[in-house]
């Protein structure tokens, strides 16, 4: 907390993002990941270690009836351990499908076909009914995960932005046709998504003041799928009203943006938001810490850089001298702050003893700085 208020520290915190030392080895459900025995060095080393960040959502309870309720049906079916799931919704004369495939060895959801396929469709989704704001968010889950973490780390509230929303709605190839050749009708489209979105994020954040939140979708429109100028109309003008909510409410807004930063930098710290993560360092990006600090610390605490295939695939030593690299550019001259912090989370369900070596180096590294 201190590093987000921009306050002095001891050290810079360390997070290993994703993981956050509450995983459940001893849940059966056959797509946990954690359950095998490889992780639980890593999950005690994240509970004894790192400065955690536990993600959350905040749902509602009593909310209207959704009208789009009627209109849909979902399916799901297994077949060789994997999960399917079919969605179809009636929109007028269209019925849009989507369907999503889970393995129990790899935690993630695939998309395997797009809801919306076409602009059509977009003006079909267009026309549905919207779902009516009421209800009150419920704060249970993160007031208890505070309560269980203590003085041990602190919960992050994780939303999408309009962005996010819509442009998953499309395979990714025809969401950036439809984005560059139809913005008015994508405009409607993110319109649509805000008018509820928003009033959610008010609700949250009056409920759960001064909490660090996490705004995931803007790289949806980052080079090189859109061209800068997008990412100005479809993420500042609508994820910079989410920044101004979360803070007027004391909370910490943080953008989360992979891969290339450097064209889409000015625009992201014109939202006013107070973080940004997880600053990829080239090849994936396309900028280095130290550049991002020099010229935007003082207002963004960075939260960063240390790649998840570099965690998987270097030679310990090699990694090590990533590390530092981290630690010394995340902390070069004068800046709010910084957290030492990978771009993800393995997602395999055996973990190699490479990979836990090396996590076990960023500790290595964060209590030797």
């Amino acid at each position: 907390m201190a590093t987000l208020r921009g306050g002095p520290v001891d050290r810079p915190p360390v997070s290993f993002y994703e993981l956050n030392g509450l995983e459940n080895p001893a849940d059966d459900d056959p797509f946990n990941i954690y359950s095998h025995s490889s992780w639980l060095p890593l999950i005690e080393l994240t509970r004894e270690k790192t400065d955690r960040i536990v993600m959350r959502s905040v749902p509602f309870r009593d909310i209207p009836p959704n009208p789009l309720d009627e209109l849909t049906t979902v399916e799901t079916r297994y077949d060789s351990g994997s999960r399917y799931t079919t969605r179809t919704i009636r929109a007028g004369k269209r019925i849009l499908t989507s369907r999503t495939r889970q393995d129990p060895d790899i935690n993630t959801v695939w998309t395997l076909e797009h809801l919306l396929k076409d602009s059509d469709d977009l003006r079909a989704w267009l026309d549905l009914p919207e779902p009516e704001f009421g209800g009150n968010p419920d704060v249970s889950s993160v007031l208890k995960t505070e309560e269980i973490m203590g003085d041990t780390g602190i919960v992050l509230i994780d939303t999408a932005d309009p962005l996010c929303h819509v442009a998953p709605l499309f395979e990714m190839g025809e969401f950036t046709v439809v984005a560059m050749t139809e913005p008015k009708l994508f405009h409607q489209a993110l319109e649509k998504s805000a008018r509820l979105l928003y009033k959610r994020t008010e609700a949250v954040a009056k409920a759960l003041p001064g909490r660090l939140w996490r705004i995931y979708g803007p790289e949806y429109a980052s080079p090189p799928y859109l061209p800068p100028k997008y990412f100005r109309e479809y993420m500042v003008g609508y994820d910079k009203p989410m920044v101004e909510t979360i803070q007027r409410y004391g909370g910490f807004a943080r953008i989360h943006s992979h891969g290339r930063l450097k064209a889409i930098l000015d625009d992201i710290v014109s939202t006013d938001c107070m973080g940004l993560d997880p600053i990829e360092p080239p090849p994936q990006g396309d900028v280095s810490l130290r550049y991002v600090r020099e010229n935007y610390g003082k207002q963004l605490v960075l939260f960063g850089n240390l790649e998840v295939s570099d965690i998987e695939t270097l030679p310990t030593d090699q990694f090590a001298e990533k590390v530092t690299t981290a630690l010394e550019e995340g902390t070069a001259g004068e800046g709010r702050g910084f957290v030492l912090m990978p771009s993800a989370c393995p997602y395999g369900r055996e973990l190699s003893p490479l990979t836990l070596r090396n996590y076990e180096k960023i500790i290595e590294a964060i209590e030797q700085f």
